[in-house]
C-alpha cells in the first residue's frame, strides 16, 4: 500500500485518553504529511478537550461512526483489551493501522492481527514511541561508535512515585494491564533493539499497593544469546530514583540519572516544533566513565515525533513501517515467561 505523496494522510486517532491526548494527536498534527481528520472519545470532557485542541477535526463518540472511506490511518490508542477487535476492523475498512503499545494482550493475539493485516493488504506498526528516547538515542549513539567496548551488563529502570491506585485500564485487573505490559513493554523493546534475542528470562512480578489488582513492582533478568545480560527495573512505589540507566562493557561505562522529558514536556504545553522539545538540560546529561576518567555526554534530543515522519515515508513510498510488529510480539512473549514463572 502506498498513498499519494501529494495528499495529507487522513487520520483518526481512536481513544483520546492519555495516549491519544499526549502522544499522538500531538504528533501527528504537528507533521504535515499528516491531517488529523477525527478523534474518537465517548467521554463528554475529552470531546470538549478535543474539539478545544483540534477544531478541524471530526469528533464522535464511536468507532462506527467513523468514515473510514474518507480515511487513510487509524491510531488505536484504547486499553489493550480492544487493540485486537478495533485494529482488524480498521483493517477490515481499508485503512492503514498504528496500534499503542502493549500491542495486544498476548504474543498469540499479536500474530493473529499480524494475519489479518496481511490477508488485508494493510501495513501495520506498533507505537513503541520509547525507542525515541534521548538516552536511549545517545546509548545506541555510544555502541555504534564502540565506546564502551565490549557491553556485558545493560540496567534499565522506569519507576514512578504513585502510591495510590489510579483508576484507569493501567491498573486494572484486565487482559494486559499492570505496569509489566504498561512500562516493561518499552523497557524489554530496548533491550531486544539493542542486544537482540534472550536464551534465558527470569522474573520476579508484586504488588506492592494496598488493594493494588495487577502488578506494579517488577523486575526482570535477561540473558542475551550474545551474553549480554539485561536487568529491567519498573516500580510505582518508589520515593528515591535510582538512576535510568547504567550500561556497563569493557572499556568503559554509561550511566543516566534521569530519564526522558519528552511526555512531561507535552503535558507542561512543550509541543513538538517548539524549539526546547527533547532537549535535555546539561545538568541532565549522562556520564560517560572511559579509562578511569568521566565526563559529561550531551544527550541525543528526544524525538518522537520521528516515529509518525518514519510512518509517512512508509506510507508514500512502501518501505518498512517505523516498528515491526513481529518485534513486539518477541516482547510479549517475554511478558508471558515471567507471568508462567508465577503461574499467571
Amino acid at each position: 500500500m502506498t498513498l499519494s505523496k501529494d495528499a495529507p494522510i487522513r487520520t483518526a486517532v481512536i481513544g483520546f485518553g492519555l495516549a491519544g491526548s499526549v502522544f499522538h494527536a500531538p504528533a501527528i498534527f504537528a507533521d504535515q504529511s499528516f491531517q488529523l481528520a477525527s478523534i474518537v472519545t465517548a467521554d463528554s470532557e475529552r470531546q470538549a478537550k478535543a474539539r478545544l485542541s483540534y477544531p478541524m477535526a471530526e469528533i464522535v463518540p464511536a468507532v462506527e461512526e467513523l468514515n473510514f472511506a474518507e480515511l487513510d490511518l487509524a491510531v488505536i490508542a484504547t486499553p489493550p483489551e480492544t487493540h485486537l477487535p478495533l485494529a482488524k476492523l480498521a483493517l477490515a475498512a481499508g485503512v492503514a493501522v498504528v496500534v499503542d503499545k502493549p500491542f495486544t494482550p498476548s504474543s498469540a493475539e499479536g500474530l493473529e492481527l499480524i494475519a489479518a493485516a496481511q490477508r488485508a493488504g494493510k501495513p501495520l506498526t506498533v507505537y513503541q514511541n520509547r525507542r525515541w528516547d534521548g538516552e536511549f538515542l545517545t546509548l545506541r549513539k555510544l555502541l555504534d561508535r564502540n565506546a564502551l567496548g565490549e557491553v556485558y551488563r545493560f540496567e534499565s529502570r522506569m519507576e514512578r512515585w504513585a502510591p495510590s491506585i489510579v483508576k484507569a485500564w493501567k491498573m486494572q485487573a484486565k487482559p494486559g494491564a499492570g505496569i509489566l505490559f504498561d512500562l516493561g513493554t518499552h523497557l524489554i523493546d530496548q533491550a531486544l533493539l539493542l542486544f537482540g534475542p534472550v536464551d534465558q528470562v527470569y522474573g520476579e512480578l508484586n504488588a506492592r499497593r494496598p488493594q493494588e489488582p495487577s502488578d506494579d513492582d517488577v523486575f526482570i533478568a535477561l540473558k542475551h544469546s550474545n551474553g549480554v545480560r539485561s536487568h529491567l527495573s519498573m516500580n510505582v512505589s518508589v520515593a528515591q530514583f535510582a538512576p535510568r540507566m547504567r550500561v556497563l562493557g569493557s572499556e568503559g561505562a554509561y550511566l543516566k540519572e534521569y530519564g526522558d522529558l519528552q511526555e512531561a514536556q507535552i503535558l507542561s504545553g512543550v509541543l513538538p516544533g517548539d524549539p526546547e522539545y527533547g532537549v535535555d538540560p546539561e545538568s541532565h546529561w549522562g556520564l560517560l566513565g572511559h579509562s578511569g576518567e568521566t565526563r559529561r555526554i550531551e544527550t541525543e534530543r528526544g524525538n518522537f515525533p520521528e516515529f509518525y515522519q518514519l510512518l509517512a515515508r512508509s506510507l508514500n513510498t512502501g518501505t518498512p513501517p517505523p516498528v515491526d510488529p513481529l518485534d513486539t510480539v518477541a516482547a510479549l512473549r517475554i511478558i508471558e515467561e515471567v507471568r508462567a514463572q508465577q503461574g499467571l
